[in-house]
């Protein structure tokens, strides 16, 4: 069913209406994210404060102007990248101090999250002024929405950011997650794209699986999961899958858990032939370290195995 442009002017005008309500206070860095690609992705709340704010700091005002431009914001825009961010925080807190709003972008997604903006947020806040975020999209949380590594049981996930652009350093930083029980959440550029892939078969293995999400929120959004040998391939197949913008995410090393779980299991019935599971999976947790809900789950399991 399609929806008219006339079925959204009574929620617009609600939304609206309750946006004027709400408690907008000067004297405070709003942090603003932004769309990945997406148009439509940007939040009511983010037209709104943007709008309303004196000043928006950005890491690159010639696109943030065009990116406004879409949204019909003219607010003034000043600059605030990896390269003056001190600077740019001694204005905003000098703008902050005469009772003005000021909103931080980036080019895309979160501010602060592997982007400029992290230092300015910790100097406006030393400064003694509130800082307030405005939450939207994020290529983290996209892409960790639809690749299928996290559970109920097992939420936990590692943003390691950006793959460092130099072999020698990126294969020494791969080294750090081979053993990871977690899912390792990884930004890549599409010049190095197959080599980070190279480094990542030789580093993990041909059977280690990884998620390789490409154009989140866009037209060819594209989103694969394969073992490192079968992925290296399927990308040198086609120079289109070589483009755009790249989240990576290698699963956990399941073999070192299988291990664990050996000598894991063994404990676990043993204390649950003489004690009630709940003090079984408190015990257990304190003697290995390991994470709680993977204790649960397995004293779970024994426990319905009878």
């Amino acid at each position: 069913m399609s929806i008219g442009a006339g079925q959204f002017h009574p929620l617009l005008e609600r939304v609206t209406e309750d946006l004027q309500r709400q408690y907008w206070p000067e004297g405070v860095l709003y942090i603003v994210a932004t769309p990945i690609g997406n148009l439509c992705d940007m939040t009511w709340r983010a037209w709104y404060i943007l709008q309303m704010v004196d000043v928006i700091a950005c890491e690159d005002t010639r696109s943030s102007k065009s990116l406004l431009n879409s949204y019909g914001i003219t607010t003034p825009l000043m600059a605030a990248h990896q390269h003056n961010e001190a600077e740019a925080a001694q204005h905003i807190v000098q703008r902050l101090q005469s009772g003005q709003r000021v909103a931080l972008i980036s080019d895309a997604g979160a501010p602060a999250v592997s982007d400029p903006g992290g230092k300015l947020v910790a100097l406006v806040r030393q400064a003694g002024f509130e800082v307030r975020p405005i939450p939207g999209a994020s290529a983290v949380i996209t892409a960790l929405m639809g690749s299928g590594m996290t559970s109920d049981e097992n939420p936990g996930f590692i943003f390691a950011g950006f793959v460092p652009p130099k072999s020698h350093a990126r294969q020494q930083w791969l080294q750090q997650w081979q053993n990871s029980t977690l899912s390792v959440v990884m930004f890549e550029s599409p010049h190095r794209i197959v080599d980070s892939i190279k480094d990542m078969l030789s580093t993990y293995g041909a059977e280690r699986v990884v998620v390789l999400a490409r154009e989140l929120t866009k037209r060819f959004e594209q989103m694969v999961s394969l073992p490192l040998g079968e992925l290296l391939i399927w990308i040198q197949e086609d120079d289109h899958r070589q483009k755009g913008e790249f989240v990576l995410i290698l699963s956990p090393m399941q073999e070192i858990q299988n291990e664990d779980n050996a000598e894991l299991d063994k404990l676990l019935s043993t204390m649950l032939a003489h004690i009630s599971l709940k003090d079984a999976v408190k015990i257990t947790t304190q003697l290995t370290q390991l994470p709680k809900d993977r204790v649960y789950s397995r004293a779970l399991a024994l426990k319905e195995e009878g």
